[in-house]
């Protein structure tokens, strides 16, 4: 504000509703004042579930449904989280986990979910739980950084009739307990190593330990489409079994895909 910096990568989440409108563009006072740049970060946000059924509270947990895991996905409105808690720094994570800026990224190619608390209604029903009656409790652990986001999706899951609070744990106990698959639900989120979707996917691979396989997903039909994309040195074919190895991801719902994350800069006009 007062031109003693250059350029600040990022902003402070206290600070954002003085300088950003709703939509994430920069309010009227700011404008001609400072620049900004928005572009994606290649991350994805994301809440995972443990699927082994070994592991503790696996087994008895209402997650180990499929139908109740999809009923989550379609349950939180990942529009307005970004909007309202993100000024909408992000993409609503609405075409599967690979994020928003890889090549291989395609809407249409890798449909995901979006909000529909009808059809989760619907398959909260059909695996035993009308209007969530009868479900047992879950419980969803997030760090003090993003507990809104866990508040909120809990909320909106809340509403679908599920019993479901939130836990909040310091990230490197939280980061110790997940990668011993000990906390069954849990809030995350991935950046790539490298610009390329094997980053992310690399987190379904069964044979890979956690980090990264932390939901302990375990599907043949997937491990061979991987272990193919490893091989494969022709860019558009291998674009193509990463979409379709997202898709299976989406299908299967070992997480809940939130955003995939943008990153703001901001300099000064004269830079």
């Amino acid at each position: 504000r007062q031109g003693q910096l250059s350029f600040i990568n990022e902003i402070d989440a206290t600070f954002k509703d003085e300088v950003l409108t709703r939509q994430g563009e920069l309010k009227k006072e700011w404008e001609g004042k400072i620049a900004m740049m928005k572009t994606p970060y290649l991350s994805t946000e994301y809440f995972g579930i443990v699927m082994d059924p070994e592991k503790p509270g696996v087994k008895n947990s209402p997650l180990h449904d499929l139908r109740v895991r999809q009923a989550v996905n379609y349950g939180i409105d990942r529009v307005k989280m970004v909007t309202y808690l993100r000024n909408n720094k992000g993409i609503p994570a609405t075409s599967g986990f690979v994020p928003a800026g890889l090549p291989s990224f395609d809407t249409a190619a890798v449909p995901g979910y979006h909000y529909d608390p009808a059809r989760a209604r619907k398959l909260l029903a059909e695996a035993g739980y009308p209007n969530g009656n009868a479900m047992p409790g879950i419980t969803l652990v997030s760090i003090p950084l993003y507990a809104d986001l866990a508040d909120y999706a809990a909320r909106q899951l809340q509403e679908l009739g599920m019993k479901v609070q939130v836990e909040v744990m310091q990230r490197g106990p939280l980061i110790d307990q997940v990668a011993k698959s000990a906390v069954p639900f849990f809030r995350a989120s991935w950046i790539a190593d490298y610009p390329d979707a094997e980053s992310f996917l690399a987190m379904f691979y069964s044979r890979n330990p956690a980090p990264p396989n932390y939901t302990r997903y375990d599907n043949p039909a997937f491990d061979r489409l991987y272990e193919r994309a490893l091989q494969e040195t022709d860019d558009s074919v291998r674009y193509g079994l990463y979409q379709e190895m997202d898709r299976m991801v989406v299908a299967d719902a070992p997480v809940v895909p939130l955003f995939y994350d943008m990153v703001m800069r901001f300099r000064q006009p004269n830079v």
